[in-house]
């Protein structure tokens, strides 16, 4: 008999089956994980190596799941991320759970990493990008592209598009009233109004415009497009005045269309309607669609943000753009910090806001065959990041709730993709 047990456990064995062996990697991403940011990293390295990664939507604060392979559980202590190996009798009870009809919970599935670019000028910036800095930390890869690249007609090589904190109307981010005589603005001036020369147009607005009609274009077929602070609401802005003339002479040699607000296509905007520009070169805002800091009479002590709750099982999209170990984050300022909720239209989907003012932080919609999330602010974890300040450190910060939606975003295009029910 003892012969025979000997025999059954060694079967086994060979079959990768030993009754007790742990044969599941389970990331936790509740309060007990110790790095947030570095544990999508490894999902997105696993994604690279072929290795299935299950998502595990509203469990234990979005974890994420592997098959048990040696190389994989080394990577995530060399990186410091909290895991727990366990069977797949506990996972499949897991998976019962998740699966129970009354949980808002549900298994997303991720295939394939995304192929990730970062819009951002060639020249060194006087400011750091929220984006390319967790991506950086979480060690996520990424390629930079600016206007001659998407003209060039290379952003179809990839899946998800972050936009830096552009200025998509031509007017250099409204800088020129403090900066004009900086170096760093005096040769990204330069920078653009070389490529439009290059590509046969006359003024930079009209390289803008065109560029926010190839980003539109690469929606449209399946893209993913994020962006952030000033690229939202003046991507938008330079959408609905595709033709128009919108800049004064400081910034394009001659002065704007005086009926450039009467003939607005709010029709061509991603998320916003029935804004009024503010055309003063002068003022710092573009529009009134951001909220300016008077406006919003906050300060860092009481600026904050609710996340909502999504169905897991009929609302996948929102699902997996909210999740988080925290619902209320802190709130950050930026060029353009947050979003009048009176001028967003009706079909985006608002997955953060401020409800005491009317204000919406967090915004998703579909375009097309692709989506695109605004994220209003520059820095979740630098209240009030100022020019040429040093970057966020951060290991400083490895579990912050605010750069986790940026992480969800980089994810979001890896999901197996199950139909949208509301």
């Amino acid at each position: 008999m003892k012969t025979l047990c000997l025999i059954f456990l060694v079967l086994l064995g060979l079959l990768g089956a030993t009754p007790g062996w742990a044969s599941y990697l389970l990331l936790p991403m509740d309060q007990s994980q110790k790095n947030h940011l570095k544990a999508y990293g490894i999902a997105y390295w696993a994604l690279q190596r072929q290795v299935e990664v299950d998502w595990l939507l509203n469990y234990q604060g979005g974890a994420f799941a592997f098959k048990q392979a040696q190389e994989l559980e080394k990577e995530l202590v060399v990186r410091g991320i909290s895991f727990q190996t366990i069977s797949d009798a506990q996972y499949n009870q897991i998976l019962t759970q998740i699966s129970a009809p009354e949980s808002n919970m549900d298994v997303m599935k991720l295939e394939k990493a995304p192929k990730i670019a970062v819009y951002s000028p060639k020249s060194k910036q006087p400011w750091d990008d929220a984006v390319t800095l967790v991506l950086t930390y979480a060690e996520i890869p990424y390629d930079l592209i600016y206007d001659d690249d998407i003209l060039e007609d290379k952003l179809p090589k990839y899946d998800w598009l972050h936009l830096h904190h552009e200025d998509f109307t031509g007017q250099q981010g409204k800088f020129y009233s403090a900066f004009r005589n900086a170096p760093w603005y005096i040769e990204q001036k330069r920078e653009s109004e070389a490529i439009a020369k290059r590509f046969g147009f006359s003024k930079v607005p009209q390289l803008k415009s065109a560029v926010v009609q190839r980003i539109r274009d690469f929606c449209a077929g399946g893209g993913f497009m994020f962006a952030m602070c000033s690229a939202t609401d003046t991507y938008d802005i330079a959408l609905a005045a595709i033709g128009l003339d919108i800049t004064e002479s400081m910034f394009d040699g001659d002065p704007s269309d005086p009926q450039a607000q009467s003939k607005l296509n709010f029709d061509n905007t991603f998320a916003f309607k029935d804004f009024t520009l503010i055309r003063d070169p002068y003022h710092p805002e573009f529009s009134n669609i951001d909220n300016s800091q008077m406006e919003r009479g906050l300060r860092e002590n009481n600026d904050y943000f609710q996340l909502f709750t999504y169905s897991a099982k009929w609302d996948p999209i929102p699902t997996m753009l909210t999740q988080n170990h925290e619902k209320t984050i802190k709130g950050f300022m930026g060029l353009t910090t947050g979003f009048k909720k009176r001028l967003i239209k009706s079909d985006v989907v608002i997955m953060g806001e401020n409800k005491a003012i009317d204000e919406a932080r967090y915004i998703h919609g579909t375009f097309g065959k692709g989506t695109w999330t605004f994220y209003g602010g520059h820095d979740p974890e630098d209240y009030q990041h100022f020019v040429e300040e040093e970057p966020t450190d951060l290991s400083l910060y490895p579990n912050s709730p605010g750069y986790r939606l940026i992480l969800n975003n980089i994810l979001f295009p890896a999901a197996k993709k199950k139909k949208q029910k509301t």
